[in-house]
């Protein structure tokens, strides 16, 4: 049992400061009959990786792994201006554009691939590593659609291998903490809950322009599964976050770090699947957004989102409100300060408050009534150094992973359930057990897309 007292605290460090902060300080791994036909790697020896996308967040995850001694032997990436800095810090990696070429030349090199692409990639790539026993580390949202998350989990779950979302802060011990309070009963009954980020997006228009792709970039690589445009550097470096085609908007982009607290306290997972691996009843999620606009594009400048989560064994259902560019009443943190980042819980005895958007810091309100809090329930979730070395270990054979694809998959369900949703007049509903948009034949169409030829999951 711990302890340390609970006491209000705020945060003002960045996403990169969290990482190095994280890197320097469970549940899902499924034991393989044969670890050997996953990895070569053993508790004393180094993981080979492969990285898919090495730019950007690409390069921060592989410095990551590399500090903890993981030994990188290839790298891919469409852009080759773009990762140029990454295949200059690491000349002896062999350099590829065409992940599925490195797989076929390299996998039986390779433990494990690490997958940092624009969203809308995450799962071609992540899917045909593990279709290979290669265990899988992917930035989130986990993918770009709800129906790819929903065969990222299945995925994960046939090959056994071990997998991780890229939400950092599921290793801060705060997080680990306020899921634990919430199941003890510490804020009694919760029926409801919000979300909240900092900003919103903005509607978005295909440009006219038709320049010629750089020599240094494949176009028709970079699309990959997505439908056919033409290139223009508005889509690219970045950028594309806020095109509906590739990125997830800052619902997708952030959700997956800002209500994995709730998602976790709340058991929603246990909407996809029971404990036990047992198969869940069907239930209905319904949501409905009330965006500033409804672009086929882009993403809105403001919106908020109702969702109706249905009961989960004996938890009862639960309302969650969802803002983006705008904040809910300031009268439900009681008297506490609100953030421009929010994940709260409303229980019958109390809130859980985290303001930080990694869920890095709890807090306990009222302040008053939790003023010098110590006890609760005891600690039941390993406290580790961090995400990374959670899952290289893991990858090891030593321990769990705590934000698998078991988890991470209906985590990123839901904040696509909520964009799909902005987009679509009306409610739409949801049976998380079947992966189906029920009545709305617009909702039933984007929760997957066609690709490509050559492209598949």
């Amino acid at each position: 049992m711990s302890n340390s007292p609970i006491t209000p605290m705020k945060t003002t460090f960045n996403r990169r400061t969290f990482l190095r902060q994280s890197a320097m300080a469970g549940a899902g791994l499924l034991i393989l009959r044969n670890s050997k036909l996953v990895t070569a790697a053993t508790a004393n020896e180094k993981l080979n990786f492969a990285a898919i996308g090495v730019a950007g967040r690409g390069r921060d995850n592989i410095n990551e792994l590399v500090k903890l001694d993981a030994n990188l032997v290839a790298l891919c990436d469409v852009d080759h201006h773009y990762a140029a800095d990454t295949f200059k810090q690491f000349p002896k990696a062999k350099v590829y554009r065409d992940f599925r070429v490195m797989l076929d030349e390299i996998g039986n090199s390779i433990d494990a691939v690490v997958v940092s692409t624009p969203d809308h990639t995450h799962a071609v790539a992540a899917i045909a590593a593990m279709r290979l026993g290669k265990h899988v580390y992917c930035e989130k949202p986990l993918t770009r659609t709800v129906y790819e998350a929903r065969r990222m989990r299945q995925v994960a779950q046939e090959t056994k291998v071990v997998t991780q979302m890229g939400n950092q802060g599921s290793a801060s011990r705060e997080l680990r903490r306020a899921v634990e309070l919430a199941w003890g009963g510490v804020i009694g009954e919760i029926r409801e809950s919000h979300l909240w980020f900092g900003g919103g997006n903005g509607p978005m228009k295909r440009p006219e322009e038709q320049p010629v792709p750089p020599a240094t970039l494949s176009w028709d690589l970079w699309l990959g599964p997505a439908e056919e445009r033409p290139f223009n550097p508005c889509y690219i470096e970045g950028k594309w976050r806020a095109w509906r085609a590739f990125g997830s908007g800052i619902v997708g982009d952030f959700g997956c770090h800002t209500a994995n607290l709730l998602f976790r306290a709340l058991k929603l997972s246990e909407l996809w699947q029971a404990p036990n691996g047992q198969k869940t009843r069907s239930s209905v999620i319904r949501v409905e957004s009330f965006p500033s606009e409804r672009d086929a594009e882009g993403y809105p400048t403001a919106s908020r989102t109702i969702v109706d989560l249905p009961a989960r064994g004996p938890l009862p259902p639960v309302k969650l409100t969802v803002c983006a560019g705008q904040k809910p009443s300031e009268d439900l943190l009681l008297g506490y300060p609100r953030g421009d980042w929010g994940d709260l819980l409303v229980g019958s005895q109390g809130s859980i408050y985290s303001s930080d958007p990694w869920n890095g810091n709890l807090i306990l309100l009222p302040e008053k009534k939790f003023d010098g809090f110590k006890g609760g329930p005891p600690e039941i979730f390993p406290r580790v150094k961090s995400h990374y070395r959670e899952w290289v270990d893991a990858c090891k054979g030593i321990g769990k992973t705590f934000s698998g694809f078991e988890i991470g998959g209906p985590l990123t369900e839901l904040m696509q359930l909520i964009n799909l949703s902005a987009y679509v007049e009306g409610p739409v509903e949801f049976d998380p057990a079947e992966c189906k948009a029920l009545h709305s034949s617009k909702a039933k169409r984007l929760i997957h897309r066609k690709y490509r030829s050559g492209w598949r999951i």
